[in-house]
C-alpha cells in the first residue's frame, strides 16, 4: 500500500499534492470512472459535468453540503488522457486538479495533481484523497468500496510528517 501514498511538494506558499496509481484496467474504463457522472457517483459522489463546468458533492466526509460542494470550469478535456478543472470550494483556497491517464501494459497509470492549496489544507486533504482513490480502485475492480471515513482514519498515520 505504501506505493500508493501521495506526496506533497511546494510552489512558494502553495502545495502540490501528487498521486501515482497503477490501475489494472483499460484506459477507457478508468477515464469513464473519472468523468462519467454515473460512474463517478459510485465511488465519489454526485457529479455534474456539462462540457464547460463541473460540480461535485462528495458523499464523504460527514460535513454540511455547502462545505463539501465543489465547482469549477473544465480547463482541459482530452479523452481519454487528460481531465483538468478548477476546484472552488468554500472551505479551501481556489485550486486546480488534473487527472492524467497513460497506457501501462495491461493497465493504466493515473497521475493526479491538486495544485494551489495551502500547506495546512493540503495536509488535511491528502489522506482523504488517498481514501477516494482506494474507493476508485475498488469500484473499477467491482469490489466492495472501503468506507471513506474509516479509510481516512487508517491512512492518516501513514502521513506522519503531515499530521
Amino acid at each position: 500500500m505504501s506505493d500508493d501514498l501521495g506526496t506533497l511538494s511546494f510552489d512558494g506558499e502553495y502545495a502540490i499534492m501528487t498521486f501515482h496509481r497503477r490501475l489494472p484496467h483499460p484506459i477507457d474504463e478508468v477515464w469513464a470512472a473519472i468523468t462519467d457522472p454515473v460512474e463517478r457517483k459510485a465511488w465519489f459522489g454526485e457529479t455534474t459535468i456539462d462540457g464547460e463546468t463541473i460540480e461535485m458533492l462528495p458523499d464523504e466526509p460527514p460535513a454540511a453540503p455547502d462545505a463539501k460542494r465543489m465547482t469549477g470550469r473544465i480547463l482541459v478535456w482530452q479523452p481519454p488522457h487528460v481531465f483538468e478543472h478548477e476546484w472552488h470550494q468554500r472551505i479551501v483556497e481556489d485550486s486546480v486538479v488534473r487527472y492524467e491517464l497513460t497506457d501501462d501494459g495491461d493497465g493504466t497509470l493515473l497521475t493526479f495533481t491538486h495544485r494551489g492549496l495551502s500547506e495546512r489544507n493540503a495536509k488535511g486533504f491528502i489522506p482523504g484523497t488517498h481514501a477516494f482513490f482506494d474507493r476508485l480502485a475498488a469500484h473499477l475492480s467491482r469490489q466492495p468500496l472501503p468506507v471513506w471515513s474509516e479509510r481516512y482514519a487508517e491512512l492518516a498515520p501513514a502521513y506522519p510528517s503531515w499530521a
